[in-house]
């Protein structure tokens, strides 16, 4: 039933009997919210697959496809945006929660229910989802402003994207795990959004920076932490963004932490970062070619800049790899 504007946030509801879906529905209108209903998990797909749905309320006991499996199908089918979805069970057993949080399901509702506390929980979770799709564009903003940033200048065009990319490879060449390996990616995009604050003319300078203009290029970790500290979302690669120059001798910044005190995914964009500037043309330098950027890095292995034993694996996946890298990334 559709009886609300497009702006209304709609509530699917399923339910084999009809008189309860009659019920919820007459309580989500009450509020404000536009009911959309179904009689069984199917008719709830064909629903989803046709109209815009916020969230759903989903009864556990019904025939065929039951509420665990329905709720899994809708998660997957909603794929990374949040999906709330409330259980409704009379079943109050500990196994029957546990079946439902490895469905996906966000909260449960027991039968009978209580209004007042349904009519909550549905504005808590639709409030957390408004939350999560504002932080969602924030952080696809920033992103899309570094890629911008980049692209006006001649020298550095590609370069986060390619960090990114080179980083999310070595991520999967060490066996670090898909979701790692996806954070590698964004923080390699987002490693350098701390330039914002560097005036150009220092960023595009022929000649060598004096000590003033070193110490501001330095703080761009700083600033590149503060401006993506906001967004929950990318909160987890904050200390990639600050410590991305970090050396492991200790000597690096902006914090001069040593060894193993970097983090991890740190330490990788600090090696890819590295070599996309040496295979890259600057205004105060020329480039290297792959095999004399992978030999430089081979002769300072043990010179303090990076994690030796990463940089080895480094090297090695350049050089299983090579024929594809120039194609990839460097063309």
């Amino acid at each position: 039933m559709d009886v609300k504007g497009i702006d209304t946030e709609s509530v699917l509801v399923v339910d084999d009997l009809q008189s309860n879906l009659e019920l919820m529905e007459a309580i989500l209108l009450r509020e404000g919210y536009r009911p959309l209903t179904a009689l069984s998990a199917y008719q709830a797909i064909e629903v989803l697959d046709n109209t815009p749905v916020d969230m759903a309320i989903l009864d556990v006991m019904m025939p065929g496809m039951n509420g665990y499996e329905l709720c899994r199908r809708l998660k997957e089918k909603s794929g990374p945006r949040f999906f709330p979805i409330i259980l409704v069970t009379a079943l109050q057993d500990m196994r029957s929660k546990i079946l439902g949080l490895e469905a996906g399901a966000d909260d449960f509702i027991s039968k009978p229910f209580n209004t007042l506390e349904l009519l909550t929980r549905v504005r808590s979770l639709l409030k957390f989802k408004k939350l999560q799709e504002e932080l969602e564009h924030s952080e696809d903003i920033i992103l899309t402003l570094a890629v911008a940033l980049e692209a006006k200048d001649h020298y550095t065009k590609g370069h986060s994207e390619r960090v990114g990319r080179l980083s999310e490879h070595f991520g999967r060449f060490i066996d670090l795990s898909p979701k790692e390996q996806f954070l590698l990616k964004k923080a390699g995009i987002l490693h350098d959004i701390g330039k914002i604050g560097i005036d150009e003319n220092i960023l595009h300078k022929a000649g060598p920076l004096v000590q003033e203009e070193i110490n501001l290029v330095k703080r761009h970790a700083i600033v590149g932490e503060e401006i993506c500290r906001p967004l929950r979302s990318v909160s987890i690669i904050l200390p990639v963004i600050r410590h991305h120059h970090e050396r492991w001798d200790g000597h690096g910044f902006p914090d001069g932490l040593k060894g193993e005190e970097i983090p991890l995914m740190a330490r990788i964009i600090a090696i890819t970062d590295s070599f996309d500037a040496m295979v890259s043309e600057r205004p105060y330098r020329g480039h290297l070619s792959l095999e004399d950027a992978i030999k430089r890095m081979e002769a300072e292995m043990f010179l303090g800049q990076w994690d030796p034993q990463l940089l080895k694996g480094f090297i090695e996946m350049m050089k299983t790899n090579g024929s594809i890298w120039g194609g990839l990334f460097y063309d």
